[in-house]
């Protein structure tokens, strides 16, 4: 969705409603004047709303306008005009409010673009993404067998490279995969002559992932066009959980480990 500022400058204080049904994509707002309720719609029953979360990620160069959370008339800051640090993201509950976007005082407004992506998402997966009090330990038998099932990819694979990217805080880590069970976007994609299977997958600077031996089960959520990592079991171990829930008849979905 885009919208231009540059139509109703005669009215500064204009304020504009936008009526957002998709549960994922981005706004743009060239040369912002006056201010934009942002009301997002998705479709989906009224009741689920309170389910839901709503995260947002500032386009690098987005400039022009400050954005606030808004219920009932109360502002909350949220991401402020050129402040922010690049690949930032910013959640919130569905039910805290909506979303104001209001343009700052510019000589110039005519080289600033107030843009972001968002992304709704039901509260478990956002929890998932976020797990704020420890999001490096490792996953319990019973997570990993779950995520399996839940993730928007599943892979067999092994790290070929590690790259840290310190002003993002954040790990890439190259995948070169062994077997594919499930992807939910093309992130991993055949390449070169060799015709092998590649991909990125990302993570926390702060969890510290080397370049190391051997095959691991690599699993996690797509999140603004990104893969996330998840939980990321030695492929053996992942093999040894398996089976013995398998034999128990405790596995919650079938995958076939070989």
């Amino acid at each position: 969705s885009s919208s231009s500022g540059l139509t109703h400058e005669s009215h500064k204080k204009d304020v504009e409603q936008v009526y957002l049904r998709c549960s994922e994509g981005s706004i743009e707002w060239m040369y912002p004047t006056g201010a934009l309720i942002v009301n997002l719609r998705p479709n989906t029953s009224p009741a689920s709303y309170r389910h839901l979360t709503v995260c947002i990620k500032p386009f690098k160069d987005s400039a022009g306008a400050n954005i606030y959370l808004e219920k009932t008339g109360e502002l909350k800051l949220l991401v402020r005009d050129g402040g922010g640090s690049p690949s930032q993201v910013y959640c919130f509950g569905y039910e805290q409010g909506g979303l104001f976007i209001e343009a700052t005082p510019q000589q110039d407004i005519s080289r600033k673009i107030t843009g972001f992506q968002y992304e709704l998402m039901t509260k478990g997966i956002a929890a998932d993404l976020h797990t704020a009090s420890a999001p490096c330990r490792p996953c319990s038998d019973t997570e990993v067998l779950l995520a399996v099932c839940t993730s928007d990819f599943v892979i067999r694979g092994s790290i070929q490279d590690v790259t840290n990217e310190a002003e993002e805080q954040e790990s890439v880590i190259h995948v070169g995969v062994n077997k594919l069970y499930r992807q939910k976007s093309k992130v991993f994609q055949l390449t070169g002559e060799s015709g092998n299977w590649r991909g990125q997958i990302k993570t926390l600077l702060q969890c510290g992932v080397k370049p190391g031996d051997g095959d691991f089960l690599f699993t996690g959520r797509m999140h603004f066009g990104e893969a996330r990592l998840g939980c990321a079991p030695r492929f053996k171990d992942f093999q040894r959980m398996y089976k013995e829930a398998k034999d128990k008849g405790l596995n919650p979905c079938e995958i076939g480990p070989d």
